[in-house]
This record gives structure tokens, C-alpha cells and sequence, in this order.
């Protein structure tokens, strides 16, 4: 009866403290979080709840297995498990509690900061941080884990002789990847590009949505994902339009008759931007920047808080201001010329000065052949 009564108060009695310590830990967390509504942290630090009850329990039982008595002849092996289980909740745990100390930090950091360009900085620095932090935490983790093998301890003095080797040639075969891991941390404390970033890379418009280590995706307009290493960014030139502010300034080209009204034009331009919810109302414009023999060209200047609005507005002013032309200015839009062509007066097939075409309303009207017999 003891051998049956002992495994079962031992592993019971971890189980059942491990239960009851999670839960008194995270009512105080949550207590926390509804007492103080202007830090997100007692909140996050609710995430890692499960990895610490897990190190809890492993603990628990490691601490407490050799007094079962239970499968004495796997107490090794057992106790070795719990170890491993130990070490890899425990590094779960670190990243939680990490990440949720970053991401409070920067909650309040883009409270108090209303500068877009500067919270997305931010956040980018952020989130390549957690990265960092989550592999250097796995890899030491996971030496831990090595290292509660005695085979891997004898090992360890034979390693750190080849290090310096197996360092040269990794550098070598890796060579590629570790650029882009440079090149990444250079792009999240460089500021070169950011999180939300609208950019242009290889004739396409889009938006930054993840960087890495290593890669970094754009998102397009048309919802396509473009995934490039991070090194293009450090090694080639790219259109960043969000650096140094989203507000844009945008053209919308018309090309019209040369009889076209400008002063109409003007105010309906300004009307039709003052009816526009995407118009920042910062500067608009009107003017001629070309003229060929049958139209001009009309460039309308307008301005926005951001790309996306600026594209509104700019595909408005052009319906608009073609729709306005075409009902009430039908004449300022271009026309093709049909006429025939005139010949020159000394040309061998043409006529005499006398019997010269003459143009009327744009039409050539010849004079009529004689028919008569001679």
C-alpha cells in the first residue's frame, strides 16, 4: 500500500501545488491589470502563465522524485527528462517575461511620441530585439540541454579545439546568411527603413509589413507579398516614402484643347478638392507645363497626409475634372485634325497659283476640272 500511496502523494502533491500556485499567480496578475489600466504589462506577463506552471512542475518533480520510489531502475533517465523539460520551460518563460517588458516599454514609448515615423522606428528596433533575444535564449537553452549529457561534456574540450575551424569554415559556407543578419541589425538601429514604410523596390509600390533577420516583406497593392533579403536594402538604392514624413505631394496630368478655359479649370480643381475627405488642404495648383500643335498639357498639383490618401485624391481629380470637360467644356478636349493636306504650290502634281485649293473650315476644296471637249 506505501508503494502505491507514496508515487501518488508525490506526484499528486506537485501537480496539485503546481495548480494552485499558477492560479494564486495569475488572480494576482489580473488584479493587477484591471488596478492599473495605463500599463499593458501585469496583462502580457498573464501569457506565461502555461511555461510557468510547467517549470513549476518540473521543478516540483524533480526535486521531489527520488522520494516516490517509483521506476527506481529509469531514476536517470526520468530525472535527466525532467531536466530538459526544466531548462526548456524555463527559457519559454524568459521569452514571454522579455517580450512582454519590450512590448510595455513600447506601448508607452508610442503614447507619448505622436511622431508616425518615429513609432515605427521604434518598432522595428523591437521586434528585431525579441528576435535576437529569442535565439540567443534558444541556443543557450538548448547547450544547456547538451550539456546534461556526459557525452557531450567529454565532447566539449575536443569542440572548443576545432572552434576556431569550424568558425572559418561556417563563415565561409554562411557567408550569405550572416550578411543578411548585419545587414538586418544595420536596418533596425540605422533607420533606413521601417515597419509601415511605404517603398519602391524594383518598380514596385508597396508597404513594408515584416522584417527579419534576414528577409524583409513588402506588401503590394494589389495584396502580393514580395520577400527580399535584407541586404538589398543596405547594397542598392530603393524609394522610401515614408522617410522623413508621410505627407506626399501628387500630379495628375490632363492634356487638353488649347482653347481649354484654365480659370474654370482652377476652381474646379479647388472645388472638387475641397469635397474630398483624402485632401490634406495643404496646397493644390493648376498650370500649363507643355504645349504641342493640337494640345496642352495640364498638370494639377495636389497633396496629401499619406500615399494612400494621396492615390485617392489623385484618381478623383482626374474622373472629376474629365467628367466636368466632357459636360460642360466639351470643346477643350483634344480633337484629332482630319483634313486633307495641301499640297505646295511649286509641287509637280499640284495646281497653279490660280487653281490652288483653298481651305475652308478646315476642309480642302478643290475647284472643278474642266470638262468640256476640246
Amino acid at each position: 500500500m506505501e508503494n502505491l500511496l507514496r508515487p501518488l502523494i508525490v506526484i499528486g502533491g506537485s501537480v496539485v501545488l503546481t495548480l494552485l500556485i499558477g492560479w494564486t499567480t495569475d488572480l494576482l496578475l489580473r488584479k493587477a491589470d484591471q488596478r492599473h489600466h495605463e500599463t499593458p504589462l501585469w496583462g502580457l506577463l498573464r501569457r506565461g502563465r502555461i511555461p510557468y506552471q510547467l517549470v513549476l512542475c518540473a521543478a516540483f518533480l524533480r526535486a521531489s522524485y527520488d522520494e516516490a520510489q517509483l521506476l527506481e531502475q529509469h531514476r536517470t533517465a526520468i530525472g535527466r527528462a525532467l531536466t530538459l523539460v526544466l531548462i526548456g520551460a524555463t527559457a519559454w518563460l524568459v521569452i514571454r517575461i522579455a517580450a512582454a517588458i519590450v512590448e510595455t516599454t513600447y506601448s508607452r514609448y508610442a503614447r507619448a511620441h505622436r511622431d508616425p515615423a518615429r513609432v515605427r522606428r521604434v518598432r522595428t528596433q523591437v521586434t528585431l530585439i525579441m528576435r535576437v533575444v529569442a535565439a540567443i535564449v534558444g541556443v543557450v537553452a538548448v547547450a544547456s540541454m547538451l550539456l546534461t549529457f556526459p557525452a557531450m561534456r567529454a565532447a566539449g574540450a575536443s569542440l572548443l579545439a576545432s572552434a576556431g575551424v569550424l568558425g572559418i569554415v561556417a563563415g565561409i559556407a554562411a557567408q550569405s546568411t550572416l550578411s543578411n543578419i548585419f545587414a538586418g541589425l544595420q536596418i533596425a538601429f540605422g533607420d533606413m527603413v521601417r515597419l509601415g514604410d511605404v517603398v519602391v523596390v524594383e518598380g514596385e509600390w508597396g508597404t513594408v509589413d515584416e522584417i527579419t533577420l534576414t528577409f524583409l516583406t513588402v506588401r503590394t497593392w494589389d495584396e502580393r507579398r514580395i520577400t527580399m533579403p535584407v541586404s538589398y536594402f543596405t547594397s542598392k538604392p530603393f524609394e522610401n516614402w515614408s522617410r522623413g514624413g508621410s505627407q506626399m505631394t501628387g500630379t495628375v496630368f490632363l492634356h487638353v484643347d488649347h482653347a481649354a478655359p484654365l480659370p474654370a479649370m482652377r476652381e474646379r480643381l479647388r472645388d472638387i478638392l475641397r469635397s474630398c475627405p483624402a485632401w490634406d488642404g495643404r496646397h493644390y495648383d493648376l498650370t500649363v507645363t507643355d504645349a504641342t500643335p493640337s494640345t496642352m498639357e495640364i498638370r494639377a498639383l495636389v497633396t496629401a497626409k499619406d500615399p494612400d490618401d494621396l492615390w485617392t485624391v489623385r484618381v478623383t481629380v482626374r474622373e472629376q475634372l474629365i467628367h466636368w470637360l466632357t459636360e460642360s467644356h466639351p470643346y477643350a478636349l483634344p480633337r484629332v485634325n482630319t483634313a486633307d493636306a495641301l499640297l505646295p504650290p511649286n509641287h509637280p502634281n499640284g495646281h497653279t497659283d490660280a487653281l490652288s485649293p483653298r481651305l475652308t473650315r478646315g476642309r480642302v476644296h478643290e475647284p472643278p476640272r474642266s470638262t468640256g471637249r476640246g
